[in-house]
Protein backbone atom coordinates (compact mmCIF):
# COMPACT_ATOMS: atom_id res chain seq x y z
CA UNK A 1 0.00 0.00 0.00
CA UNK A 2 1.43 3.59 -1.04
CA UNK A 3 1.45 6.36 1.66
CA UNK A 4 -1.16 8.40 -0.25
CA UNK A 5 -3.16 5.31 -0.14
CA UNK A 6 -2.46 4.48 3.21
CA UNK A 7 -2.82 8.51 4.21
CA UNK A 8 -6.39 8.45 2.79
CA UNK A 9 -7.47 5.53 4.28
CA UNK A 10 -6.71 6.27 7.81
CA UNK A 11 -8.06 10.16 7.69
CA UNK A 12 -11.18 7.99 6.46
CA UNK A 13 -11.11 5.79 9.77
CA UNK A 14 -10.29 8.98 12.16
CA UNK A 15 -13.63 10.59 10.47
CA UNK A 16 -15.42 7.56 10.89
CA UNK A 17 -14.52 7.03 14.14
CA UNK A 18 -15.21 10.71 15.00
CA UNK A 19 -18.61 10.18 13.36
CA UNK A 20 -19.64 6.69 14.99
CA UNK A 21 -18.50 7.62 18.66
CA UNK A 22 -20.41 11.13 18.44
CA UNK A 23 -23.13 9.10 17.67
CA UNK A 24 -22.30 6.85 20.71
CA UNK A 25 -22.21 9.39 23.42
CA UNK A 26 -25.42 10.91 22.21
CA UNK A 27 -27.50 7.28 23.18
CA UNK A 28 -25.29 7.13 26.00
CA UNK A 29 -26.56 10.49 27.60
CA UNK A 30 -30.09 9.36 26.72
CA UNK A 31 -29.14 5.89 28.92
CA UNK A 32 -26.97 7.70 31.57
CA UNK A 33 -28.45 10.76 33.64
CA UNK A 34 -26.16 13.43 34.45
CA UNK A 35 -23.96 12.42 37.14
CA UNK A 36 -24.18 13.76 40.59
CA UNK A 37 -21.53 15.01 42.61
CA UNK A 38 -20.15 12.36 45.65
CA UNK A 39 -21.73 12.79 48.29
CA UNK A 40 -20.26 15.81 50.65
CA UNK A 41 -18.01 16.70 47.91
CA UNK A 42 -16.91 20.63 47.83
CA UNK A 43 -17.89 22.61 45.30
CA UNK A 44 -14.65 24.92 44.80
CA UNK A 45 -14.87 28.83 44.13
CA UNK A 46 -12.50 31.09 43.65
CA UNK A 47 -8.94 30.55 43.56
CA UNK A 48 -7.43 27.42 44.49
CA UNK A 49 -3.42 26.35 44.44
CA UNK A 50 -1.49 23.52 43.59
CA UNK A 51 2.11 23.34 44.53
CA UNK A 52 4.42 21.06 45.14
CA UNK A 53 8.08 20.74 45.21
CA UNK A 54 9.23 19.16 41.73
CA UNK A 55 10.55 15.68 42.52
CA UNK A 56 9.61 12.81 39.84
CA UNK A 57 11.16 10.57 37.98
CA UNK A 58 11.18 10.06 33.87
CA UNK A 59 13.42 6.91 32.56
CA UNK A 60 14.29 8.96 29.69
CA UNK A 61 15.27 12.05 31.51
CA UNK A 62 16.56 10.56 35.09
CA UNK A 63 15.39 12.63 38.59
CA UNK A 64 13.65 15.52 38.06
CA UNK A 65 13.69 18.10 41.02
CA UNK A 66 12.53 22.01 41.13
CA UNK A 67 9.39 23.69 41.93
CA UNK A 68 5.98 24.38 40.37
CA UNK A 69 3.20 25.74 40.85
CA UNK A 70 -0.88 25.49 39.29
CA UNK A 71 -3.23 28.65 39.87
CA UNK A 72 -7.01 27.44 39.42
CA UNK A 73 -10.01 30.13 39.30
CA UNK A 74 -13.15 28.13 39.70
CA UNK A 75 -15.28 31.60 39.61
CA UNK A 76 -18.53 31.00 41.28
CA UNK A 77 -18.27 27.34 41.26
CA UNK A 78 -21.14 26.63 38.40
CA UNK A 79 -18.40 25.51 36.24
CA UNK A 80 -16.87 23.36 38.77
CA UNK A 81 -14.47 21.07 38.05
CA UNK A 82 -13.62 23.02 35.55
CA UNK A 83 -12.41 26.07 35.75
CA UNK A 84 -12.56 29.76 34.32
CA UNK A 85 -8.73 30.23 34.14
CA UNK A 86 -5.87 28.38 35.15
CA UNK A 87 -2.37 29.49 35.61
CA UNK A 88 0.71 27.13 35.86
CA UNK A 89 4.50 27.86 36.32
CA UNK A 90 7.45 25.70 36.83
CA UNK A 91 11.36 25.49 36.91
CA UNK A 92 13.04 22.09 37.46
CA UNK A 93 15.98 20.14 36.10
CA UNK A 94 16.42 16.54 35.75
CA UNK A 95 19.56 14.54 36.18
CA UNK A 96 20.88 13.61 32.67
CA UNK A 97 20.46 17.00 31.90
CA UNK A 98 17.41 18.45 30.74
CA UNK A 99 15.62 21.36 32.20
CA UNK A 100 12.11 22.50 31.74
CA UNK A 101 11.39 26.45 32.71
CA UNK A 102 7.33 27.53 31.82
CA UNK A 103 4.76 29.79 32.04
CA UNK A 104 1.86 28.62 31.17
CA UNK A 105 -1.78 30.35 31.04
CA UNK A 106 -5.26 29.32 29.93
CA UNK A 107 -8.04 31.67 30.35
CA UNK A 108 -11.78 32.17 29.50
CA UNK A 109 -12.14 36.21 31.04
CA UNK A 110 -9.49 37.97 29.06
CA UNK A 111 -11.49 38.25 25.60
CA UNK A 112 -15.51 37.85 25.95
CA UNK A 113 -16.15 34.43 24.28
CA UNK A 114 -12.79 33.56 23.32
CA UNK A 115 -10.18 31.17 25.20
CA UNK A 116 -6.73 32.11 25.02
CA UNK A 117 -4.50 29.27 25.68
CA UNK A 118 -0.66 31.36 26.16
CA UNK A 119 2.56 29.46 26.75
CA UNK A 120 6.36 30.52 27.05
CA UNK A 121 8.99 27.36 27.55
CA UNK A 122 12.88 27.38 27.46
CA UNK A 123 13.97 23.66 27.92
CA UNK A 124 17.72 22.94 27.42
CA UNK A 125 18.47 19.19 27.31
CA UNK A 126 22.19 18.22 27.22
CA UNK A 127 21.34 14.82 25.84
CA UNK A 128 18.53 14.67 23.54
CA UNK A 129 17.73 11.54 22.14
CA UNK A 130 17.66 10.18 18.85
CA UNK A 131 17.70 7.22 17.06
CA UNK A 132 17.38 7.72 13.82
CA UNK A 133 14.52 7.93 10.93
CA UNK A 134 11.20 5.41 10.57
CA UNK A 135 11.47 3.32 13.53
CA UNK A 136 12.78 -0.07 12.99
CA UNK A 137 14.52 1.06 9.43
CA UNK A 138 16.95 2.54 12.07
CA UNK A 139 18.49 -0.26 14.14
CA UNK A 140 18.89 0.28 17.46
CA UNK A 141 22.00 -1.30 19.48
CA UNK A 142 21.29 -1.27 23.18
CA UNK A 143 24.76 -3.41 23.66
CA UNK A 144 26.81 -0.32 22.62
CA UNK A 145 25.18 2.31 25.16
CA UNK A 146 25.55 -0.32 27.86
CA UNK A 147 28.94 0.22 29.82
CA UNK A 148 30.91 -3.05 30.49
CA UNK A 149 29.42 -4.68 27.05
CA UNK A 150 32.12 -5.59 24.86
CA UNK A 151 30.69 -3.69 22.15
CA UNK A 152 30.10 -0.74 24.29
CA UNK A 153 30.78 2.77 22.14
CA UNK A 154 29.55 5.57 24.42
CA UNK A 155 26.50 6.03 26.52
CA UNK A 156 25.63 8.95 24.59
CA UNK A 157 26.08 7.25 21.49
CA UNK A 158 22.13 7.79 20.64
CA UNK A 159 22.35 11.74 21.92
CA UNK A 160 23.12 15.58 21.09
CA UNK A 161 22.90 18.73 22.68
CA UNK A 162 19.15 20.84 22.15
CA UNK A 163 17.97 24.15 23.26
CA UNK A 164 14.32 24.40 22.51
CA UNK A 165 12.41 27.86 23.20
CA UNK A 166 9.37 27.96 22.24
CA UNK A 167 6.30 31.00 23.05
CA UNK A 168 2.99 30.25 21.87
CA UNK A 169 -0.63 31.24 22.25
CA UNK A 170 -3.57 30.02 20.34
CA UNK A 171 -7.63 31.84 20.35
CA UNK A 172 -10.33 29.34 20.48
CA UNK A 173 -13.75 30.58 19.81
CA UNK A 174 -17.67 28.81 19.48
CA UNK A 175 -19.34 28.30 16.31
CA UNK A 176 -22.49 28.61 18.49
CA UNK A 177 -23.66 25.67 20.55
CA UNK A 178 -20.83 25.34 22.91
CA UNK A 179 -19.25 21.93 21.13
CA UNK A 180 -17.53 23.31 17.86
CA UNK A 181 -14.66 25.25 18.11
CA UNK A 182 -12.49 27.00 15.48
CA UNK A 183 -8.64 27.96 16.99
CA UNK A 184 -6.09 29.82 15.46
CA UNK A 185 -2.65 30.36 16.95
CA UNK A 186 0.80 31.41 16.59
CA UNK A 187 4.28 30.44 17.87
CA UNK A 188 8.04 31.27 17.64
CA UNK A 189 10.37 28.07 18.01
CA UNK A 190 13.88 28.42 18.28
CA UNK A 191 15.79 24.87 18.16
CA UNK A 192 19.77 24.74 18.82
CA UNK A 193 21.50 21.26 18.43
CA UNK A 194 25.05 20.51 18.40
CA UNK A 195 27.42 17.88 19.74
CA UNK A 196 26.94 16.40 23.49
CA UNK A 197 29.51 18.61 26.05
CA UNK A 198 31.31 15.79 27.04
CA UNK A 199 33.50 17.92 29.05
CA UNK A 200 30.47 18.97 30.97
CA UNK A 201 29.46 15.45 31.36
CA UNK A 202 32.93 14.16 32.03
CA UNK A 203 33.07 16.78 35.19
CA UNK A 204 33.68 14.64 38.47
CA UNK A 205 33.80 11.47 36.74
CA UNK A 206 37.01 8.95 36.48
CA UNK A 207 37.58 5.10 35.01
CA UNK A 208 35.38 3.69 32.74
CA UNK A 209 32.16 6.01 33.58
CA UNK A 210 34.48 8.76 31.94
CA UNK A 211 32.46 9.20 28.08
CA UNK A 212 34.83 8.52 25.02
CA UNK A 213 35.40 11.25 22.37
CA UNK A 214 34.04 9.45 19.79
CA UNK A 215 31.10 9.87 16.96
CA UNK A 216 27.66 9.11 17.69
CA UNK A 217 24.71 8.84 15.52
CA UNK A 218 24.35 12.76 15.33
CA UNK A 219 28.04 12.68 13.92
CA UNK A 220 27.67 9.99 11.51
CA UNK A 221 24.55 11.17 10.02
CA UNK A 222 26.21 14.41 9.50
CA UNK A 223 29.24 12.81 7.75
CA UNK A 224 26.73 10.43 5.57
CA UNK A 225 24.83 13.87 4.49
CA UNK A 226 21.52 12.45 5.89
CA UNK A 227 21.09 15.74 8.35
CA UNK A 228 22.14 18.38 5.53
CA UNK A 229 24.92 20.72 6.97
CA UNK A 230 22.32 23.67 6.86
CA UNK A 231 20.35 21.97 9.26
CA UNK A 232 23.09 20.62 11.63
CA UNK A 233 22.92 23.77 13.99
CA UNK A 234 19.18 23.84 14.10
CA UNK A 235 17.07 27.25 13.34
CA UNK A 236 14.01 29.42 13.91
CA UNK A 237 10.60 29.14 12.53
CA UNK A 238 7.22 30.23 13.24
CA UNK A 239 4.07 27.89 13.39
CA UNK A 240 0.88 29.24 12.25
CA UNK A 241 -2.10 27.20 12.87
CA UNK A 242 -5.65 26.71 12.19
CA UNK A 243 -7.89 23.83 13.62
CA UNK A 244 -11.13 22.48 13.96
CA UNK A 245 -12.56 20.87 17.17
CA UNK A 246 -15.62 19.11 18.43
CA UNK A 247 -15.21 19.38 22.33
CA UNK A 248 -18.11 17.88 24.41
CA UNK A 249 -16.20 16.24 27.59
CA UNK A 250 -17.84 17.14 31.20
CA UNK A 251 -14.63 17.45 32.64
CA UNK A 252 -11.35 18.74 30.88
CA UNK A 253 -8.98 17.31 33.11
CA UNK A 254 -10.40 13.93 34.02
CA UNK A 255 -13.66 13.50 31.89
CA UNK A 256 -16.44 10.49 32.84
CA UNK A 257 -18.17 11.21 29.54
CA UNK A 258 -17.53 12.64 26.17
CA UNK A 259 -15.46 13.06 22.81
CA UNK A 260 -12.92 15.25 21.82
CA UNK A 261 -11.58 15.50 18.00
CA UNK A 262 -9.67 18.27 16.32
CA UNK A 263 -7.93 18.39 13.23
CA UNK A 264 -5.43 20.92 12.83
CA UNK A 265 -3.31 22.49 10.34
CA UNK A 266 0.11 23.39 11.19
CA UNK A 267 2.45 25.29 8.68
CA UNK A 268 6.15 26.83 9.03
CA UNK A 269 6.08 29.31 6.11
CA UNK A 270 9.78 30.11 4.73
CA UNK A 271 9.69 33.76 4.89
CA UNK A 272 9.16 33.27 8.91
CA UNK A 273 11.76 31.13 9.64
CA UNK A 274 15.56 30.76 8.49
CA UNK A 275 14.59 27.24 7.15
CA UNK A 276 15.50 26.67 3.10
CA UNK A 277 11.99 25.84 2.57
CA UNK A 278 9.11 25.39 4.61
CA UNK A 279 6.51 22.91 5.56
CA UNK A 280 2.95 22.12 6.10
CA UNK A 281 1.07 19.68 8.24
CA UNK A 282 -1.84 17.88 8.80
CA UNK A 283 -2.84 16.67 12.20
CA UNK A 284 -5.97 14.72 12.76
CA UNK A 285 -6.56 13.54 16.90
CA UNK A 286 -9.88 11.69 18.05
CA UNK A 287 -10.41 11.13 22.02
CA UNK A 288 -13.46 9.36 23.53
CA UNK A 289 -14.43 8.84 27.28
CA UNK A 290 -16.60 6.34 28.19
CA UNK A 291 -18.16 5.04 31.30
CA UNK A 292 -18.62 1.64 32.50
CA UNK A 293 -19.78 1.85 35.90
CA UNK A 294 -21.26 5.39 37.21
CA UNK A 295 -17.97 7.27 39.08
CA UNK A 296 -16.11 4.37 39.06
CA UNK A 297 -14.67 2.59 35.98
CA UNK A 298 -14.40 4.06 32.24
CA UNK A 299 -12.82 3.26 28.86
CA UNK A 300 -10.61 5.98 27.19
CA UNK A 301 -8.68 5.82 24.39
CA UNK A 302 -6.76 8.59 21.96
CA UNK A 303 -6.12 7.58 17.85
CA UNK A 304 -3.95 10.00 16.25
CA UNK A 305 -2.29 10.47 12.83
CA UNK A 306 0.13 13.29 11.79
CA UNK A 307 1.46 13.97 8.01
CA UNK A 308 3.49 16.23 6.31
CA UNK A 309 1.34 17.70 3.04
CA UNK A 310 4.50 19.83 1.60
CA UNK A 311 7.78 20.99 2.12
CA UNK A 312 10.43 19.63 3.88
CA UNK A 313 10.65 19.01 8.11
CA UNK A 314 14.13 19.43 8.95
CA UNK A 315 15.09 17.26 11.04
CA UNK A 316 15.78 19.09 14.16
CA UNK A 317 11.62 19.75 14.36
CA UNK A 318 10.86 16.30 12.78
CA UNK A 319 9.63 15.03 16.66
CA UNK A 320 7.01 17.56 16.91
CA UNK A 321 3.15 16.81 16.83
CA UNK A 322 1.19 19.52 16.59
CA UNK A 323 -2.26 19.63 18.37
CA UNK A 324 -4.79 22.50 18.45
CA UNK A 325 -3.99 23.16 22.51
CA UNK A 326 -1.62 21.84 24.49
CA UNK A 327 -0.95 22.40 28.33
CA UNK A 328 2.19 20.04 28.13
CA UNK A 329 6.16 20.98 28.05
CA UNK A 330 6.87 18.03 25.32
CA UNK A 331 4.62 17.79 22.41
CA UNK A 332 7.01 15.22 20.39
CA UNK A 333 7.16 11.41 19.60
CA UNK A 334 6.81 9.09 18.88
CA UNK A 335 8.02 7.72 22.07
CA UNK A 336 8.41 8.69 26.08
CA UNK A 337 5.60 9.59 28.06
CA UNK A 338 3.41 12.12 26.71
CA UNK A 339 2.76 9.36 23.57
CA UNK A 340 4.10 5.38 24.26
CA UNK A 341 4.92 5.03 27.54
CA UNK A 342 7.65 2.43 27.96
CA UNK A 343 9.07 2.82 24.25
CA UNK A 344 12.52 4.87 23.85
CA UNK A 345 11.66 8.66 23.73
CA UNK A 346 11.93 9.96 20.08
CA UNK A 347 11.95 6.49 19.13
CA UNK A 348 9.84 6.68 15.98
CA UNK A 349 10.31 9.73 13.85
CA UNK A 350 9.24 10.30 10.75
CA UNK A 351 7.61 12.56 7.94
CA UNK A 352 4.28 10.87 9.05
CA UNK A 353 3.13 8.86 12.16
CA UNK A 354 -0.12 7.22 13.58
CA UNK A 355 -0.90 6.35 16.93
CA UNK A 356 -3.32 4.95 19.86
CA UNK A 357 -3.47 4.79 23.05
CA UNK A 358 -6.37 2.66 25.37
CA UNK A 359 -6.87 2.75 28.90
CA UNK A 360 -9.13 1.33 31.64
CA UNK A 361 -9.56 4.18 34.20
CA UNK A 362 -10.74 2.85 38.25
CA UNK A 363 -11.67 5.78 40.68
CA UNK A 364 -11.33 3.42 43.63
CA UNK A 365 -11.40 5.64 46.60
CA UNK A 366 -13.01 9.47 46.85
CA UNK A 367 -12.38 11.63 50.49
CA UNK A 368 -12.16 14.84 51.73
CA UNK A 369 -9.11 16.17 53.54
CA UNK A 370 -8.75 19.94 54.81
CA UNK A 371 -11.98 20.68 52.53
CA UNK A 372 -10.48 19.09 48.98
CA UNK A 373 -11.64 17.16 47.00
CA UNK A 374 -9.35 14.02 46.67
CA UNK A 375 -9.36 10.60 44.75
CA UNK A 376 -7.38 7.53 44.21
CA UNK A 377 -7.38 6.15 41.06
CA UNK A 378 -5.50 3.11 38.75
CA UNK A 379 -5.48 2.91 35.12
CA UNK A 380 -4.37 0.20 32.89
CA UNK A 381 -3.45 0.67 29.60
CA UNK A 382 -1.56 -0.30 25.85
CA UNK A 383 0.08 2.46 23.69
CA UNK A 384 1.04 1.55 19.80
CA UNK A 385 2.51 3.52 17.28
CA UNK A 386 4.30 3.40 14.00
CA UNK A 387 5.47 5.62 11.17
CA UNK A 388 3.24 5.82 8.03
CA UNK A 389 4.89 8.22 5.79
CA UNK A 390 8.32 7.96 6.00
CA UNK A 391 11.10 10.79 5.98
CA UNK A 392 13.82 10.06 2.57
CA UNK A 393 17.40 8.94 4.01
CA UNK A 394 19.64 8.65 1.34
CA UNK A 395 22.43 6.14 2.35
CA UNK A 396 24.29 6.61 -1.01
CA UNK A 397 27.40 7.72 1.35
CA UNK A 398 27.20 5.45 3.54
CA UNK A 399 30.05 2.81 3.64
CA UNK A 400 28.82 -0.57 2.66
CA UNK A 401 30.48 -2.09 5.88
CA UNK A 402 28.39 0.19 7.93
CA UNK A 403 25.04 -0.28 6.48
CA UNK A 404 23.58 -3.47 8.04
CA UNK A 405 24.94 -1.66 11.28
CA UNK A 406 22.47 1.02 11.26
CA UNK A 407 19.68 0.52 8.79
CA UNK A 408 17.18 -2.29 7.80
CA UNK A 409 15.06 -1.08 5.12
CA UNK A 410 10.97 -1.67 4.58
CA UNK A 411 11.34 -3.50 8.94
CA UNK A 412 8.86 -0.61 10.09
CA UNK A 413 5.79 -1.67 11.73
CA UNK A 414 3.85 -1.28 15.30
CA UNK A 415 5.48 -0.21 18.20
CA UNK A 416 3.65 -1.68 21.34
CA UNK A 417 3.74 -0.92 24.60
CA UNK A 418 1.38 -1.89 27.87
CA UNK A 419 1.51 -0.83 31.42
CA UNK A 420 -0.56 0.56 34.38
CA UNK A 421 -0.11 4.08 36.80
CA UNK A 422 -1.44 5.45 40.00
CA UNK A 423 -3.31 8.58 39.97
CA UNK A 424 -3.54 10.91 43.34
CA UNK A 425 -6.47 14.00 42.39
CA UNK A 426 -6.73 16.75 43.82
CA UNK A 427 -10.20 18.77 42.95
CA UNK A 428 -10.38 16.82 39.82
CA UNK A 429 -7.62 18.93 37.87
CA UNK A 430 -4.72 18.96 40.05
CA UNK A 431 -3.63 15.18 39.34
CA UNK A 432 -0.49 12.98 40.70
CA UNK A 433 0.18 10.62 38.17
CA UNK A 434 2.80 7.78 37.97
CA UNK A 435 3.23 5.42 34.87
CA UNK A 436 4.85 2.47 34.15
CA UNK A 437 5.31 1.24 30.55
CA UNK A 438 6.98 -2.14 29.28
CA UNK A 439 8.02 -2.21 25.62
CA UNK A 440 6.81 -5.24 23.42
CA UNK A 441 10.11 -5.12 21.44
CA UNK A 442 13.90 -4.75 22.43
CA UNK A 443 14.54 -2.74 19.39
CA UNK A 444 11.96 0.02 21.38
CA UNK A 445 14.06 -0.37 24.71
CA UNK A 446 12.92 -1.95 27.90
CA UNK A 447 10.48 -0.21 30.07
CA UNK A 448 9.82 3.68 31.53
CA UNK A 449 8.54 4.89 34.67
CA UNK A 450 7.30 8.25 34.84
CA UNK A 451 6.42 10.67 37.91
CA UNK A 452 4.66 13.64 37.22
CA UNK A 453 1.25 15.51 36.59
CA UNK A 454 -2.33 14.87 34.52
CA UNK A 455 -3.68 11.99 32.58
CA UNK A 456 -2.22 11.10 29.13
CA UNK A 457 -4.90 12.57 27.23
Amino acid sequence: MNKFTLRSVLISILIMAFTLSVFAQETQKKEIKKTKKIKKEKIKKGWNLGALPVISFDSDLGFQYGALMNLYDYGNGSLYPNYERSLYMEASYFTRGSGIFRINYDTKKLIKGIRVYADLSFMPDQIYAFYGFNGYDAIYHPSWIEIGNRNYVTKVFYRFKRKFFRAKVDFRGNFGNGKLHWVVGAGLYSISVGNVNLAKLNKGKSGDKILPDTAGLYDKYLAWGIIPQNEKNGGTFTILKAAFEYDSRDNEANPNRGVWFSTVLAGAPRFLSNMNQGFLKLSITQRQYITLFKNTLFFDYRLGAQFTLAGHTPFYAAPLIFYAHSTKAYNEGLGGSSTLRGILRNRIIGDGIAYGNFEFRWKFVKFIIANQNFYLGVNLFLDTGMVIQKTKVDTGKVPGNEYANYFNTNAEKLHNSAGLGLKIAMNENFIVSVDYGKAFNSQDGTHGVYVGLNYLF
